[in-house]
């Protein structure tokens, strides 16, 4: 607002005019009364220059070219006052709005907060509700499982007083009939004991004729097996042939009897023989009747191979060191059984495919 006033905004203000202020009474009284008097009249100076330069703009004001524009904006700016202000009053409804939607909504927040507290405690009440039923049940059920337990038991003593007094009754019964038992058999005793004695002669003939016919029983059964046998003896002595017939049978069921045995001993040998040798040794032995009969073209094949000059260990193959101390051990199996010496043992381990079982199928031939 410097222009509306005259002046620039790097031009200091022209200072105001020095008001003659008059002098105090008593002025010989003192200094100080007139310093105070003269900051007084410095706050009641006017500068009446302002006021000129302020009318001076009005006046270029309304002769410029501008001064409709300069009403024009201040009519916006006071519209946009205006609006602003209506602006500010809608948002200052519109958050009263918002504060009462806001409390509506707590308020509702806070009836749910209630039922749902109440819903829970109506829920707290009623599983109360159902333990103290469930609890009374339990003590109707305990109460009547212990009257139940008392009749039972009650019961069982009846039963057992009465099982008592049936196994008493029982048990005198048993000894009242022991008792008339004895007697009883006392009596028998007694009446037989004295009847055997009035009858002892009669019972004292009957085992003599008991005795008697036995004996004859018995000399009669030994007459009539020494008859039989002295026929049978005197009858076979008579007839040669008969004799001869009898001892050829006999002889006969001998031989028969031990061939079978033999033959089933030889048998049953050969057998085990052959099923109880491993493969190895069967391959490696030496010639027998019945090999060659089995297999003839391998025995004339062995025959022939053992009069050719042959390495002795053709067909084996073996890493090169290994092989160098086989070979030794070969050449000298073979010149040990030329020369009928002793041979010697060896031991041979490894693990499986080494060549362990083909050496000792090439090196046993020259054994």
């Amino acid at each position: 607002m410097s222009w509306l006033f005259g002046y620039r905004g790097n031009q200091p203000p022209p200072e105001a005019p020095q008001i003659p202020v008059p002098p105090a009474e008593g002025g010989g009284s003192g200094g100080g009364d007139d310093k105070n008097t003269k900051k007084a009249m410095e706050a009641y100076r006017f500068d009446s220059s302002a006021l000129e330069r302020a009318a001076q703009a009005a006046k270029d004001l309304e002769r410029s070219k501008f001064a409709k524009e300069a009403l024009e904006l201040s009519k916006q700016q006071e519209q946009t006052k205006q609006q602003e202000y209506f602006a500010r009053m809608k948002e200052y409804e519109a958050h009263i709005e918002h504060t009462k939607v806001e409390q509506k909504r707590v308020d509702g927040e806070e009836k749910r907060k209630t039922l749902q507290e109440e819903t829970k405690q109506n829920q707290i009440r009623a599983q109360y509700q159902d333990q103290l039923a469930r609890k009374r049940y339990e003590d109707q059920l305990q109460q009547q499982q212990r009257i139940n337990d008392e009749n039972l038991r009650r019961q069982e003593e009846s039963v057992a007083k009465q099982e008592a007094m049936r196994r008493a009754t029982i048990e005198h019964e048993m000894d009242l009939r022991h008792k008339n038992e004895m007697k009883r058999v006392e009596a028998e005793l007694r009446a037989k004991a004295k009847v055997d004695r009035e009858n002892q002669d009669l019972t004292l003939e009957q085992i003599r004729l008991k005795a008697a016919e036995n004996r004859v029983t018995v000399l009669e059964s030994i007459k009539t097996a020494g008859s039989v046998l002295g026929t049978g003896v005197h009858a076979l002595l008579a007839d040669w042939d008969k004799i001869l017939a009898a001892a050829g049978g006999i002889s006969l069921l001998a031989l028969g009897v031990y061939s079978a045995k033999g033959t089933t001993g030889v048998a049953a040998r050969h057998i085990e023989a052959r099923l109880g040798k491993p493969s190895l040794v069967r391959e490696t032995s030496r010639f027998s009747l019945m090999e060659v009969l089995r297999h003839p073209v391998q025995s004339v094949q062995k025959v022939f191979s053992r009069f050719r000059t042959q390495d002795a260990l053709s067909g084996v193959v073996l890493a090169p060191k290994l092989e160098e101390r086989l070979r030794d051990i070969a050449i000298a199996t073979k010149n040990t059984k030329r020369n009928r010496g002793m041979y010697r043992n060896i031991l041979m381990h490894g693990p499986p495919g080494t060549g362990k079982t083909m050496f000792a199928k090439v090196t046993a031939p020259h054994q």
